[in-house]
């Protein structure tokens, strides 16, 4: 029943912890973490909903390899009565002439399970002009017997599972197979079915650690019981912390340095139950192959933390994290060294098989790579890249030739047997095999490089030409892919538009870099074979640009009012933004500054009525003292603003155009604009559009506080 008003009328029974438990085969080890925090979040929602845990009540979530589970702490077995109060429908439609129940009253009595002889207790009151009947009743609050199934079952459908399975005979699916369930409030056992499996008290430990079937007595001993008697440590974060720890311990006993990575450490803690880090070894040989290519098959396929010296040069010792505590780890540590050692194998096989080609000679083969069905092959591209980051680094001043020879290189390690086994490695296999070639160490850098930034927070480009080549790539990807038509929307973004946008700005903006956008984009389109892009570009492409730099700048922290004040103008020169925005902060801190924010609205809202080509002010034509004063004043600080502008000093021209607020508030209040006379009217316009354009030289103004 859905009601208008509820409240609490009857007390529960006493609270008590609550324990769900789901026990499958070995989930998905990158999606664990997210199952185990939804599964907790939809079990609670569910309960809360139903008044059998408080809202606010915290609970406690648990996954390991083969289980997901919630510990809900202040669960009541019987959740409160509830009062009802509900507007069923107008007097005037529920009874007929007669005073009976009309046919529709009657059928929506039956859709809410409320009898007929309740209409007697109808309540009547106004609702509008209208006199209503409304239905007061007390519903029993729900029991945690009969609802915590149903809960439970409506969870596992809300997780995030791309893919389900089928297993033995039955109909249930799932992420993996479900082998038993335990569903505990205090020490009693809620009765239940889930998956097919009956509910009850009994849980599996550790697969070769436990001493078989551990009992769970009562639900707020879970965790304890498991980790004493099942060799688990069930919760997530605890088992994470136990890794993170021992890593950095072992870490500490050979004097060497760590750096896990989150997402692996992630991904190991999903992998095991009871953690236990051990220290592997291979061979000082293969440390000859570049330490990228080793370390991403240690992580990757092994999940291996690579050790490194105090100068972050890779070691040929590794920290294995294993699922078993023994009292002689040599057999584990050797059967990991065996395993790690055919991988090591391959990657050197791949660095010495690729460094027997040069990058120049593999050109040919980015013909046969298609790029986009409607942009090329890649070698077009590539041929597109070296001209677009020629003429950047001419507008930089940089090595035209050098940033022509990188970007040329650029895609090259692409058809390279390492890269094709490790795509990751796309630009840093490319710079060792470059340096191999005699090529200059900027070219070989440029290849690396122009990837950067790869991620929010990534590092940027160093050097005018591997910034030429990092600019090139991305202007030319969203110039084509926009000029085709494939523009983002909503949370698709297949080709990483938007992460190519956020790397033009952060490169134009951070090193800063003083090109013109415009300009760019234009380059960026010349590029192109005459019908190649059927759609317009440099506009949504900029207004694209602009948006994502919106984004940018809010998360850095600036307020919105200074962002829009600048953005509104769609500023060519990135570089140039925080300048602008550090000028329009100070501009806020003068008490000048509202005020003619405010006129300067006023003004534009003036000008938006005035014909398109006004002329410029005629002081001859001026009559009233406070329109000469004004005039002066304009044509006094014009040069000094337009000087500071050039300069780039933005803040000081926003600091002279304060100083106009009197001759302003002085014109608003003695001048009328829109006299009968159209000379006078038009010259005492242009004398308004000269202010504005000054006002607005740095930024809008307008949008300041108004």
């Amino acid at each position: 029943m859905s009601a208008e008003m509820t409240t609490v009328t009857a007390s529960a029974a006493a609270p008590a912890t609550l324990l769900v438990e789901l026990l499958t085969e070995e989930l998905p080890p990158k999606a664990l973490a997210r199952l185990g925090e939804v599964f907790a979040q939809q079990i609670h929602a569910g309960l809360s909903e139903r008044g059998l845990v408080a809202a606010g009540e915290p609970c406690e979530w648990f996954a390991t390899p083969r289980r997901l589970a919630i510990l809900a702490p202040g669960a009541r077995a019987v959740a409160p009565d509830v009062a009802a109060f509900e507007k069923i429908m107008p007097v005037s439609v529920a009874l007929d002439a007669n005073g009976q129940p009309t046919p529709a009253l009657l059928k929506k009595l039956a859709a809410k399970g409320i009898p007929a002889a309740a209409v007697a207790a109808f309540e009547k009151r106004l609702d509008g002009k209208s006199e209503t009947f409304f239905y007061r009743a007390t519903v029993p609050g729900a029991k945690l017997d009969e609802a915590l199934p149903g809960i439970v079952a409506e969870a596992l459908k809300k997780l995030p599972i791309p893919k389900l399975m089928r297993w033995g005979d039955s109909d249930h699916q799932f992420v993996r197979p479900a082998h038993g369930l335990v569903m505990l409030h205090g020490e009693r056992v809620v009765a239940g079915e889930v998956l097919g499996l009956r509910s009850g008290r009994l849980t599996r430990g550790h697969r070769f650690l436990s001493s078989g079937e551990i009992v769970i007595d009562r639900a707020d001993s879970y965790a304890a019981v498991l980790e004493k008697e099942g060799k688990v440590i069930a919760g997530f974060a605890e088992r994470r912390a136990s890794i993170a720890a021992q890593l950095d311990a072992r870490a500490r006993e050979l004097r060497a340095a760590i750096d896990p990575s989150p997402e692996l450490l992630d991904e190991v803690t999903a992998l095991v139950e009871w953690p236990v880090v051990y220290v592997g070894e291979f061979e000082a040989e293969y440390l000859d192959v570049p330490q990228e290519c080793l370390i991403l098959t240690m992580q990757q396929n092994q999940k291996y933390f690579p050790l490194f010296d105090a100068g972050k040069k890779l070691l040929n010792k590794f920290l294995i994290v294993s699922n078993m505590r023994v009292d002689d780890p040599r057999q584990i540590v050797g059967g990991n060294a065996r395993v790690v050692r055919p991988r090591l194998a391959d990657a050197r096989f791949f660095y010495d098989q690729d460094r027997g080609t040069p990058l120049a000679s593999r050109l040919p083969r980015l013909d046969k790579v298609v790029y986009h069905n409607r942009l090329g092959s890649l070698s077009q591209r590539v041929g597109r890249l070296e001209t677009l980051a020629r003429g950047i680094a001419a507008r930089l001043a940089a090595d035209r030739e050098l940033a022509a020879r990188a970007a040329l290189l650029a895609k090259a390690d692409l058809v390279t047997e390492m890269v094709g086994e490790f795509p990751e490695l796309q630009g840093v296999m490319g710079r060792y095999y470059a340096l191999h070639d005699g090529e200059d160490a900027r070219v070989a850098d440029a290849i690396r490089d122009h990837y950067q930034p790869r991620f929010a927070g990534d590092a940027l480009p160093r050097g005018p030409v591997a910034r030429a080549v990092a600019l090139a790539d991305r202007l030319d990807a969203l110039t084509g892919f926009f000029g085709i038509g494939q523009i983002p929307t909503g949370d698709k973004d297949p080709f990483g538009l938007r992460r190519a946008a956020l790397g033009v700005l952060r490169i134009l903006m951070e090193t800063p870099l003083p090109l013109d956008l415009g300009e760019l984009l234009a380059d960026a389109q010349a590029g192109f074979a005459a019908g190649v892009l059927t759609q317009p570009v440099a506009g949504p492409l900029h207004d694209f640009l602009i948006e994502r730099l919106r984004g940018l700048l809010k998360d850095a922290g600036h307020a919105q009012e200074v962002i829009e004040s600048v953005l509104v103008q769609r500023p060519a020169r990135i570089d140039l933004v925080p300048l602008r925005l550090a000028a329009v902060r100070d501009f806020l801190r003068l008490p000048e500054a509202l005020a003619l924010a405010a006129a300067n609205k006023r003004i534009g809202n003036i000008l938006k009525k005035a014909p398109g080509d006004l002329p410029e002010p005629d002081a001859a034509l001026l009559r009233e003292s406070a329109e000469k004063a004004l005039f002066e004043r304009v044509t006094r600080l014009a040069p000094v603003v337009e000087s500071r502008v050039q300069s780039e000093d933005y803040a000081e021209a926003l600091k002279v155009l304060a100083s106009v607020r009197a001759e302003v508030d002085r014109f608003f209040d003695e001048v009328m604009v829109n006299v009968d006379d159209p000379a006078l009217r038009a010259n005492r316009q242009g004398l308004l559009k000269a202010l504005f354009d000054q006002l607005n030289a740095v930024a809008d103004i307008s949008r300041l506080g108004v």
